[in-house]
């Protein structure tokens, strides 16, 4: 009798901690991804920054504002047509052809690098959600195997307490099973003190409070639908902080254009009248007649210096710009290279789980069982074999969890999201996830 139950406890367990699960839950991920790019302030603050620096194009890029010019002759000048009482004109600046279009550009460009830093904040904000979110699947995956080991523990322990009053086992089983359960109610406990600060972890990754409640799917096997070489070519294309390099470089060489056009004048156009009264005697020619004068002016680009030093600091800026990007993609390309690793590994163990390890370890709890009916082991094994086989599906839910963080990294090395195929579902019991929590709203 206590031989079926335990086989049946077993297979039991077995059924509940399956990888493979025919229905999937849906996935509140890309809904948190949404809250975290409404609500981070830090992400708002830049692109609030970026929209601020777009509106200095038109700032600069339009013409200087007319000049009017008024003055009074404290003493009338006499002239044969009439004394004159005072002057008024306007004059209009224009600068060398070419320099109103350059200042635009690198008004745009510094724009732009503003708007590549905020995207590379935005990736940095997704991949720490998706971080967050993953190691929350993966506890609650651990939660869930550890109390199920806890459930087996108990039943173990109350058979052998059973089988102790009757005569059949030795005192030192029981005390092995129930030093083997506290330890593994600890260990139990542990994991779900750690949901408090782990699900404070993900709302802060989303700007929200720290004690919204968190809804989860299940734990998935994913695979990256690209490969190592084309990954290496995306990065160089499309991550922000080599894109912002970019655009310093082309500001920079946009400054050097505007500095060399320093180097010629620029023209200021006006037109001036003088107000005259009626001659005091006789009647002149042109009695009354307020003279108009039309004016050129010309600046003098006298001081070379000032204009050697502003080329040479465009220079200056473009060697900056192209020795800074070499840096960092020479270090993005290795910590590339990295996760690549990681996750290249982490794919190899989860097929060594599924394909070896979990299997060998049913089979053993199984031959262990049937061991201790016939007294051929001792109650250590059982307890040894029954603990592997629950390490194994918990160090899965872990590979599982660090291929899905390992391609949460390299999307922040891109700078974008990756092609993903979700090859299977691994059944997290009992998480709720409503509905309404998919549809977010932001106030």
């Amino acid at each position: 009798m206590f031989s079926r139950l335990f086989v049946i406890v077993w297979l039991l367990l077995v059924a509940v901690g399956d990888l493979y699960a025919a229905e999937e839950q849906p996935n509140p991920l890309p809904s948190y991804l949404k809250v975290a790019a409404q609500n981070n302030g830090e992400l708002l603050a830049a692109f609030s920054k970026w929209k601020a620096a777009v509106q200095k194009a038109p700032q600069v890029s339009t013409l200087p504002d007319p000049q009017l010019t008024f003055g009074v002759y404290i003493v009338p000048v006499e002239t044969r047509v009439g004394p004159q009482r005072m002057s008024y004109g306007l004059t209009q600046k224009f600068p060398w052809l070419g320099k109103l279009s350059t200042k635009e550009k690198i008004a745009l460009r510094d724009s732009d690098v503003l708007k590549a830093r905020a995207d590379s904040i935005k990736t940095k904000i997704y991949r720490d959600v998706k971080v967050a979110y993953y190691e929350l699947v993966y506890l609650q995956r651990a939660i869930q195997l550890t109390g199920e080991q806890v459930e087996l523990l108990e039943f173990l322990e109350a058979t052998i307490r059973a089988r102790y009053t009757a005569g059949n086992v030795l005192y030192s089983d029981v005390l092995r099973t129930q030093v083997e359960l506290d330890s593994t109610r600890n260990r139990k406990a542990s994991l779900e003190d750690m949901l408090v600060p782990l699900q404070a972890r993900l709302n802060a990754a989303m700007g929200r409070d720290v004690e919204c409640p968190v809804y989860l799917s299940d734990i998935a096997e994913l695979e990256l639908g690209i490969d190592g070489k084309e990954l290496i070519a995306l990065l160089e294309k499309t991550n922000p902080e080599l894109l912002s390099f970019d655009q310093q470089l082309a500001s920079a060489d946009a400054q050097i254009v505007l500095a060399e056009k320093n180097y010629y004048p620029d023209f200021t156009l006006g037109i001036t009248s003088i107000y005259t009264d009626k001659a005091r005697s006789g009647n002149p020619t042109q009695n009354g007649n307020d003279p108009v004068i039309a004016s050129v002016s010309v600046n003098i680009p006298l001081w070379q210096d000032s204009r050697d030093a502003a080329v040479e600091e465009g220079r200056e800026k473009r060697l900056v710009a192209i020795q800074a990007k070499k840096g960092r993609k020479d270090v993005l390309l290795a910590d590339l290279e990295l996760e690549l690793f990681r996750y290249r590994d982490a794919v190899r163990q989860i097929a060594l789980y599924d394909e070896s390890l979990i299997p060998k370890a049913e089979q053993s709890v199984e031959v262990t069982l049937e061991a201790y009916q016939s007294g051929k082991v001792d109650l250590q094994q059982v307890i040894a074999a029954e603990k592997t086989y629950f390490e194994l599906y918990i160090a899965q839910a872990r590979a599982l969890t660090d291929q899905a963080q390992r391609i949460a990294q390299l999307e922040q090395l891109v700078g974008k999201e990756l092609p993903v195929l979700q090859k299977h579902t691994a059944k997290v019991k009992g998480l709720p996830l409503p509905p309404p929590e998919l549809d977010v709203r932001i106030n």
